[in-house]
Order: structure tokens, then C-alpha cells, then sequence
């Protein structure tokens, strides 16, 4: 009776030990940028307490590590990005989370990128990708109708056996509460990455991520945003990126996935207000501009010296549309002729943009004479209210046909195929997992 009792207490005191732990993690853990051996895995605290984080190659636990913490701590908010180093390329590793040296019964896994290059075929792979998730709250919502839909899609994109996902913009909105201080844009971000419905599907894959306006600040916000500086800080602790632009300024970056290259722009911190005019005394503005000089140099030297199949070029507003009249790349002129003259002059393959923003999707295709045609694939929305076409953009020649879908959506990008015959596979699916689209390109078409 009395070693009952006595397995019976330390039960229970090991038991509220743990959830006592648990309880101090707000949330997380999510996976960050993982490549060939090294890896980014991120949490958020509800207070400051001693906590670490153990890898290990999966059936050999006497590769366990400890990961380097990197804090980032303001106001009330207290995040830390665990970088995992030291690793085999190729391989499965598991990590879990304690405090001190006691176990908080947290763990996840992750896989390596293996070293094919020069040495085998590049592998087959998929990622998923979407833009726009809103999750209501309403006490601080605007009256009416909700704005945010169902969020179960997280749940469907959790089960997905995907490379990583990349978020493509206005991946939290901020309100007339969070944008006007920067305490209020820490609390916006905490507050939706901490919600339950997110949390598994943070941690079943590597999560990569650009912004847009709503997740930066204000609607149509860019280099006139006050707290713009402190966004970035935000970003740059809720999200577990390789980089965050340069210089301490803006966010754009570059991963790559085997013979995939992506560069995730940013469209916001350089960007001259959309109400400025697109052209002066019939020319373009000078003024106007979206990326700004040291962006726009960066994305031409890194897109010559990359070598992928794919060139994915990632921003949060659409880029080739020339009948949208709201945020799109074509009303910024110079820039947005400066790029595509770019690609020509140099030949560049295997480039596509992708985009989000406009709670819809679409395929858009610009022709080009002596030239491949070049696509924006436009993914959106994840939860945030739909848009329905009008006017000029109702019968836009330049849309894939069949390809506009009006509703919850997620993006699913496949890369697969023999070398020199690799194929790139789109697919929208809804927030339950069916396939409403797919379109397919090969290598070939876009030489």
C-alpha cells in the first residue's frame, strides 16, 4: 500500500512538473529553414524560464546535441530560434524540448536536404504554399459579417507529406489596435501564432515566409510606416528564415530546395504609396518604386548566378497582371519593366513568379516574342474573405483558362522528373484536400 502510494505522488508530481513546462511554451515548436546540415526550430514563452532543445539522428540517440539558442525578447514577448548544426545530410532527426535537464514530453522531427548535386539525379519533391489568413477576433474585428472563414484548411495542410510550405504574404492582419504601436504588432503576431489550430501543422513541415501589407502594418502600407523598422523585428522573431534582407533592412532572402531556387521578395519596405501616379507627362515615374535599388540589384546578381531548373521569384502583390487595377507590380513601371527587360537581355530560364494578396487565384501568362512566356501563379486565400472578378479583369485574356478559383485554397507545387526533362506541377486544393486545378509546365518550355 505504501509503495503505491508512493508510485501513486511521484506520478502526479512528475505529471504536473510536465504541464507545468508545457504550459510555459505559448507555442510552437515550428520548423524553420532546414538545408544539408543545419536547421532553424523555433518557440514562443510565455515567461522567461531555462529551456533547451536536443537533436538527435533518428535510431541513434548518441548523436544527440544541444541546439544554440538565439533570443528575442520585447515587451511581454519572448521567442527563440534553436539552430541545430553539426548534422548528417539526408537524414532524419528528431528534437525535443527541456527544461533544465527535465523533459517537457514536446518533440518533433525533421528531415535534411541530401547532397545530390554532381553526385545523382535531383529529387522529386512538393511544397504548398497560400496567402491571407485571417482569424477573427471580435472584440477588435469591424462590425458585420466576419472576415475570417473556417481554419480547419490547417488541419488539411498539416497531413500533407510536403517539403516545406511557404507563406506568401499577409500571413496575420493587423488591426486598428495592433498597427498604431509597436507593442501592438508584437501582440497581433503572438496572438494568432498561438492559436491551437495552427499549432501541428507549424511543426509537420518547414515553414518559410514573405510579407505583404496586412502582416507589416496598415493596409497598402510601405516606406512611409513609422514602425517600420520595428515590423521587421517581428517578422524576423516569428519566422525562422535563413536571412532578413541586409544591412539590418528589409526581409527579402533566398532558399534553396535541390534544383529549386526561391527568392522571397520584399514588397513593402521600399514601396512608394499606390496612390503616387505610375507616370508623369506620359513616362514612367521615377519615383515610384516597390523594391528599392538594393533589392532590385540583389535579385539580378543572385537570379545570374543561379543554377536551378526553377527560378521561382515569391512577392506578396501579383506581378504580371496588366488588367488588375489594384496592387500589382505593373503599376510600379520602371522597376516592373526593369526585371522583365533583365530576364531577356540575360536569358535567364526557369524563372515563375508566385504571388498572393488578392483572395483568389488565377494563372497569368505573358507572351513574349523570341521568348519563353512567362507566369505569375497567384494562391490566395487561406482563410480571409474571397474576392469576386469584375470589370476589366472578368475575361482577362491573359488568364490561364479554367484557372480563377474563388474560394478557401491552398497551393500545392510538385517538381519531379528526369534531369533536363524536370516538370513543374501546380494544384489549388481546397480547405478539405480535393484538387480543383492543376496546370503543369516542363523545363523545355521555359528556355
Amino acid at each position: 500500500m505504501v509503495k503505491s502510494l508512493q508510485f501513486l505522488l511521484l506520478t502526479t508530481i512528475f505529471f504536473f512538473t510536465k504541464a507545468e513546462i508545457f504550459s510555459q511554451i505559448k507555442s510552437g515548436p515550428m520548423v524553420g529553414y532546414v538545408e544539408h546540415r543545419t536547421a532553424k526550430i523555433w518557440i514562443e514563452l510565455q515567461s522567461d524560464i531555462d529551456v533547451q532543445l536536443k537533436y538527435w539522428r533518428t535510431g541513434a540517440p548518441s548523436t544527440i546535441q544541444t541546439a544554440f539558442p538565439n533570443h528575442h525578447r520585447r515587451f511581454n514577448f519572448h521567442t527563440i530560434i534553436f539552430d541545430c548544426v553539426n548534422m548528417d545530410f539526408g537524414s532524419m532527426y528528431e528534437y525535443e524540448i527541456f527544461y533544465g535537464k527535465k523533459s517537457s514530453g514536446i518533440k518533433g522531427n525533421f528531415k535534411t536536404q541530401d547532397l545530390w548535386k554532381y553526385r545523382k539525379a535531383p529529387p522529386d519533391f512538393n511544397f504548398i504554399t497560400g496567402s491571407c489568413a485571417y482569424f477573427n477576433e471580435p472584440l477588435v474585428d469591424r462590425p458585420g459579417k466576419p472576415y475570417g472563414g473556417d481554419s480547419s484548411i490547417f488541419y488539411t495542410m498539416a497531413l500533407e507529406k510536403s517539403a516545406f510550405m511557404l507563406w506568401l504574404g499577409d500571413n496575420w492582419y493587423t488591426r486598428e489596435v495592433d498597427f498604431g504601436s509597436e507593442w501592438g504588432l508584437w501582440n497581433r503576431a503572438s496572438r494568432d501564432r498561438g492559436l491551437p489550430v495552427v499549432q501541428n501543422f507549424m511543426k509537420s513541415m518547414p515553414q518559410y515566409a514573405i510579407w505583404d501589407d496586412h502582416d507589416y502594418g496598415p493596409n497598402n502600407e510601405g516606406l512611409s510606416y513609422i514602425f517600420k523598422n520595428e515590423t521587421r523585428n517581428v517578422f524576423s522573431s516569428y519566422w525562422a528564415n535563413p536571412t532578413y534582407g541586409s544591412g539590418e533592412q528589409g526581409v527579402y532572402t533566398k532558399v534553396s530546395h535541390y534544383d529549386l531556387d526561391l527568392f522571397l521578395m520584399d514588397n513593402r519596405t521600399w514601396r512608394s504609396s499606390d496612390e503616387m501616379n505610375d507616370s508623369i507627362s506620359g513616362k514612367p515615374n521615377p519615383e515610384k518604386t516597390m523594391y528599392g535599388k538594393t533589392q532590385m540589384d540583389w535579385l539580378k546578381n543572385s537570379l545570374l548566378n543561379s543554377y536551378a531548373t526553377f527560378k521561382i521569384i515569391a512577392t506578396g502583390s501579383p506581378f504580371l497582371n496588366r488588367n488588375n487595377q489594384f496592387d500589382c507590380a505593373v503599376h510600379y513601371v520602371l522597376e516592373h519593366q526593369d526585371i522583365l527587360n533583365f530576364i531577356a537581355l540575360h536569358k535567364i530560364k526557369g524563372v515563375i513568379f508566385l504571388t498572393g494578396d488578392r483572395h483568389r487565384c488565377e494563372v497569368i501568362e505573358e507572351k513574349r516574342d523570341g521568348l519563353y512566356s512567362l507566369y505569375d501563379l497567384t494562391i490566395s486565400p487561406l482563410t480571409s474573405g474571397v474576392y469576386k472578378l469584375v470589370g476589366p479583369e472578368l475575361n482577362n485574356p491573359m488568364r490561364i483558362e479554367g484557372s480563377n478559383l474563388e474560394e478557401q485554397n491552398y497551393g500545392r507545387i510538385s517538381i519531379f522528373g528526369k534531369p533536363k526533362e524536370r516538370k513543374l506541377k501546380l494544384e489549388y486544393l481546397d480547405k478539405i484536400g480535393t484538387v480543383k486545378f492543376t496546370w503543369e509546365i516542363s523545363e523545355t518550355q521555359l528556355k
